[in-house]
């Protein structure tokens, strides 16, 4: 078994769930602002209430498990990107303290401050993951020696600030979506305004934002023709024998990502707010899966010189490190996976305020 593939895989297992299940908290509090009333914000804020914590325990794991599996890409990323890294922890940290300290207090001006921190962090991490993504599809300026060779606003590109934008129309709309599941009577009926007119924003964001893929970076589809993928060493039978089956799951998730962006004006529509949701989780699923595949098997590409990509096999750990992990990791994801499906199951259906919300 090639474990690179296998962590590969697991490292974006966990970014998927992150960007599922924090993507709709950063939602909500991108859409917190379009509420009117300390009521209504108090839905809004109640509804994630239960969980955003849990759901940012994703990216520390995703992080984890890079930092195991893949340390020099790690190293890299974390040493090229220091101060865009601190700025998305001060946009998490000020939004969990602004969900934490709004209501510790009655006055309106109080709540309206801690409120704008809620809304403002939330934008700005979410922007950022979308600028994160614009990055590793156009690459980095990454030496022979693996250090990061360029400045911070190297990474605000006209793409990468595209991507950006894309992200903060996706999760809007996932997290609007998200509210119609927690909300009802006249809140509802507004979210639902709401969830119409971000369906359309993402709509035209997302076919903006996938001509400028295919248009600037049209390698991205080099692992969807069914032709040989280019793996560095010689370490890669497994994968090399299977380029039609990851081509063919590749069309797969393009078709997974199509039909369930489709499918959510049409469960809405319904009034089946559950599908609707998994629809919208699926297509932000497949969209993160869409770019593993079209870097795929490389986790930082050289916009110097491709010999220099921090690949599955150059930025790894060794075999045995991978393999001792994984195993580790067979035994733990399923706790991970068990306790946020209790947690949801617990926190289920339409928020109700008590003297313990926030």
């Amino acid at each position: 078994m090639d474990f690179n593939v296998v962590w590969y895989i697991l490292v974006g297992v966990l970014l998927v769930g992150y960007a599922i299940l924090d993507g709709f908290d950063l939602g909500v509090g991108i859409l917190h602002l379009r509420s009117k009333g300390d009521h209504d914000r108090r839905i809004l804020m109640n509804a994630i209430g239960p969980v955003w914590d849990g759901n940012e325990v994703w990216l520390i794991t995703a992080g984890g498990a890079l930092f195991a599996a893949f340390p020099n890409v790690y190293a890299t990323a974390f040493s090229g990107f220091y101060l865009p890294f601190m700025v998305l922890l001060i946009a998490l940290i000020f939004r969990a303290v602004s969900i934490e300290f709004r209501s510790k207090e009655p006055g309106k001006r109080w709540r309206s401050f801690w409120d704008g921190g809620f809304s403002i962090g939330s934008i700005v991490a979410a922007f950022l993951f979308g600028v994160a993504i614009g990055n590793i599809v156009m690459g980095f300026p990454i030496g022979e020696d693996m250090e990061y060779q360029g400045t911070f606003f190297d990474l605000l590109n006209p793409y990468s600030i595209a991507s950006g934008f894309f992200a903060l129309s996706m999760f809007a709309l996932h997290g609007g979506i998200y509210l119609n599941m927690k909300t009802e009577g006249e809140l509802q009926k507004q979210v639902q305004g709401w969830i119409k007119l971000n369906y359309w924003i993402f709509v035209i964001f997302f076919v903006i934002f996938s001509g400028m893929t295919l248009y600037l970076k049209p390698e991205m589809i080099a692992n969807f023709s069914f032709g040989k993928i280019d793996l560095p060493g010689n370490k890669h039978e497994l994968v090399e024998n299977h380029e039609t089956m990851i081509s063919v799951f590749a069309w797969t998730v393009v078709v997974l990502n199509i039909l369930a962006i489709a499918n959510i004006p049409r469960m809405l529509s319904k009034g089946r707010e559950g599908w609707a949701f998994i629809s919208s989780a699926s297509m932000i699923g497949a969209v993160v899966m869409l770019f593993a595949l079209g870097i795929f098997p490389n986790l930082m590409v050289s916009n110097l010189d491709p010999k220099f990509n921090l690949d599955i096999y150059n930025g790894a750990s060794s075999a045995y490190t991978l393999k001792t992990m994984a195993i580790l990791a067979s035994f733990g994801l399923p706790f991970v996976v068990s306790y946020t499906t209790i947690i949801y199951w617990t926190y289920r259906g339409k928020v109700k305020l008590d003297d313990s919300s926030y």
